[in-house]
């Protein structure tokens, strides 16, 4: 009687900590407050150089291992190239799921399409144009709360609020 009671005890324990121990607080958020609800983000940044036909990469902090890269099959979004939109002032929208630890490959999307394999790490580190190209970043929020994504960031962008949102970099 003792073990059952001790064992509905511990099933009730372990119960109250999944089911509310496990809430956490998504850092990605606008200034709608979405934090926590899914979806693609909407990343608008600048890029201290050109960096437009490259592919991007993601890099660990210390920016000594690839931690997340495409398969060449994997750099199409809709049937094109997955290049960021061109937004104004220089400004460039993410189709390809960036973040900050980004860094862009001297392969463009084209020739890294034509690869007959997925690079290793070795090879794509030594394929790195720039490991910090990045000048600023921002997360906008969820892309599906815009009507007209690319218009709606570019006013943001001239009438210089983009600095609402949460400045990743």
């Amino acid at each position: 009687m003792v073990r059952t009671l001790a064992r509905i005890g511990l099933s009730c324990l372990i119960f109250i900590i999944v089911f509310t121990g496990c809430k956490s607080k998504s850092h990605l958020s606008g200034p709608q407050g979405n934090a926590g609800v899914a979806g693609p983000r909407a990343i608008v940044y600048k890029t201290t150089s050109n960096y437009f036909l490259h592919v991007p990469v993601i890099l660990s902090q210390d920016k000594k291992s690839v931690v997340s890269f495409p398969a060449p099959s994997d750099v199409y979004f809709n049937g094109d190239f997955a290049y960021p939109v061109k937004l104004e002032n220089g400004y460039l929208l993410d189709r390809r799921g960036i973040s900050e630890g980004c860094a862009f490959l001297k392969w463009t999307y084209y020739e890294y399409s034509r690869l007959d394999h997925t690079p290793g790490q070795e090879e794509l580190l030594k394929m790195i144009l720039d490991p910090d190209p990045l000048a600023e970043m921002y997360d906008c929020g969820r892309k599906s709360k815009f009507n007209d994504i690319e218009a709606e960031l570019n006013r943001v962008i001239r009438e210089g609020k983009l600095g609402l949102y949460e400045k990743i970099k």
